[in-house]
C-alpha cells in the first residue's frame, strides 16, 4: 500500500509561536493532524511535521512519499546530509532533538521526498499551511516545545560562559 503525506511548518515570528499541519492519503483515506507551539521556529514545525506524519502509519515498511516546501528538511534527507551528522552525533547542529526522532521512524519505511513550491496553489499543501498556521494562532492550545526549550537554555548557558 502506498501513502502520500503532505507536510507544512508555520512559526509567526522566528522563533515565535509556530504550528504543523499534515495530510496523510491512502487511497480512500484521508486524515489530517496539526498542532501548534507558544515558541518554536519554522524549520522545527517543517521537520515536525514530516515525523508526525510518519509516526502515524500504523504498519512499518510501507511505501510512503512526503511532499513538502522545506528545502530544509528535503534537502537534508534527500542529499544524504542528515546520514553525516549521525556520524558526528549532530555536534552543532540545530534539532538534533527532531533529526534523531525522525530518524527512529524513517528507517521503518521506504520513504521518498518531493520538494514543492510553497503557497503554487497545490491543494493539499495549501491545505497544510492553513491547518500549520491555524495551529500556531489558536493561543488557548499552543503546548510547550520542549526541545526548542532546552536547545535556548543550552545556548545561552554557553553564550554567559565565554562572555
Amino acid at each position: 500500500m502506498d501513502i502520500t503525506i503532505y507536510t507544512d511548518g508555520a512559526s509567526r515570528g522566528n522563533p515565535g509561536p509556530g504550528g504543523y499541519g499534515v495530510v496523510l492519503l491512502s487511497g480512500p483515506h484521508r486524515r489530517e493532524i496539526s498542532e501548534g507551539f507558544k515558541s518554536t521556529t519554522n524549520n522545527r514545525m517543517e521537520l515536525l511535521a514530516v515525523i508526525i506524519g510518519l509516526e502515524a502509519l500504523k504498519k512499518d515498511v510501507m511505501n510512503v512519499t512526503i511532499y513538502s516546501d522545506s528545502q530544509y528538511v528535503v534537502n537534508s534527507v534527500e542529499k544524504g546530509w542528515v546520514f553525516g551528522w549521525v556520524k558526528i552525533n549532530f555536534k552543532g547542529k540545530k534539532n538534533s532533538d527532531l533529526w534523531k526522532r525522525f530518524l527512529s521512524v524513517y528507517n521503518r519505511h521506504k520513504v521518498k521526498f518531493i520538494w514543492i513550491k510553497g503557497h503554487n496553489e497545490t491543494k493539499e499543501n495549501e491545505r497544510c499551511d492553513r491547518l500549520a498556521v491555524a495551529a500556531a494562532l489558536d493561543k488557548a492550545n499552543l503546548k510547550d516545545d520542549v526541545g526548542f526549550l532546552e536547545s535556548q537554555a543550552e545556548d545561552e548557558a554557553l553564550f554567559n560562559s565565554v562572555s
